[in-house]
């Protein structure tokens, strides 16, 4: 398969285009720098830059989102606004999401984000990651999946994994696990238009 990687050399995304270059996939890592990746074609792009992301789309089987929301303070709604967009352009293809585990749900339905004990450092990020599930969640005729890691996710090798829906699979993912369950489901698919998670087994 041809598969576009935006955030390529990300501690999530470097081991998804990893792991898909190992399995003898063809790989364009796509970054803002356009910084180099061990095996796959760099090209320099900003995730806002939908033109970009649209030829792309067009010329890939699966175009993989692992772009995180800003993480210095400043405001998340260009960052939300923009995956809307991202929803309702209907380009042929298949997108797949790098979510959070914010938005994920304990055994009684309550989401961690919610919990009093959420870290208060994560809880930005895990408001924009809900409301971004929600809007493929709510767009129509996408062929969309989100996979959220489970609470903890570390640089690690990879090992055998249990995946979960709306629940945590478990407490810990290491990159390279979440990299394999990546790979296994971009290439057989069970989760089309769904939001899945993984952890270590």
């Amino acid at each position: 398969m041809k598969i576009a990687i935006y955030g390529a050399n990300g501690m999530v995304g470097s081991a998804i285009a990893a792991e898909a270059v190992k399995r003898g996939h063809e790989v364009t890592s796509v970054s803002r720098s356009g910084a180099e990746v061990e095996g796959t074609t760099a090209v320099a792009a900003d995730l806002a830059d939908l033109a970009t992301y649209s030829r792309l789309a067009k010329e890939h089987d699966i175009v993989v989102l692992s772009v995180p929301s800003p993480r210095d303070g400043s405001d998340h709604d260009d960052f939300r606004e923009l995956h809307e967009e991202i929803a309702e352009t209907l380009i042929p293809g298949r997108l797949f999401v790098v979510g959070g585990a914010g938005a994920t749900k304990t055994p009684d339905g309550t989401e961690l984000r919610k919990l009093p004990d959420f870290p208060a450092e994560y809880k930005a990020e895990a408001d924009t990651f809900a409301a971004v599930l929600l809007s493929y969640q709510s767009s129509s005729g996408l062929d969309w999946t989100m996979l959220a890691p489970a609470p903890a996710i570390a640089p690690g090798e990879a090992s055998e994994y249990r995946l979960g829906s709306e629940q945590p699979a478990g407490d810990f993912v290491s990159t390279g696990t979440f990299a394999v369950a990546t790979l296994d489901e971009l290439e057989n698919p069970k989760h089309r238009e769904q939001r899945f998670t993984v952890a270590n087994a």
